[in-house]
């Protein structure tokens, strides 16, 4: 008995298609955190060699804040020690954190994600 099986190919692609198309959503999303974090780095490095050149605090947080490429209302710039107690010599660290979601396209069901770095330099 010979049956007909036409429709085979399309009802298998259409059960596979969303697990592809979550995979490829997935791997864009996730370059987009890597990218940030990356960036992020970079803008960590570049602040903390200002503050180890003697500026201020707010100094810093302004550049932080000009040379990011996010929304920088969520960004949160850590300096320690603060200005006021640092002398030459010390260490000065600043911490970088923002926050992310992963697979925002889930709308709810985004994973909350912090991306989160630090670099220290010895003040001169």
């Amino acid at each position: 008995m010979i049956r007909k099986q036409d429709g085979q190919s399309l009802v298998e692609f259409a059960l596979i298609l969303p697990i592809l198309l979550m995979l490829l959503v997935l791997i864009f999303d996730f370059g987009r955190i890597l990218y940030t974090h990356l960036h992020l780095e970079m803008v960590a490095q570049e602040s903390v060699r200002i503050g180890g050149l003697g500026q201020s605090d707010e100094e810093i947080r302004i550049y932080a804040m000009n040379q990011f490429h996010g929304e920088e209302s969520k960004l949160q710039v850590t300096i320690t020690p603060e200005d006021s107690t640092r002398k030459a010599g010390d260490y000065i660290t600043v911490t970088l954190s923002y926050p992310e979601e992963f697979m925002n396209v889930l709308g709810e069901a985004a994973i909350p994600y912090t991306l989160r770095t630090d670099s220290t330099i010895r003040v001169e």
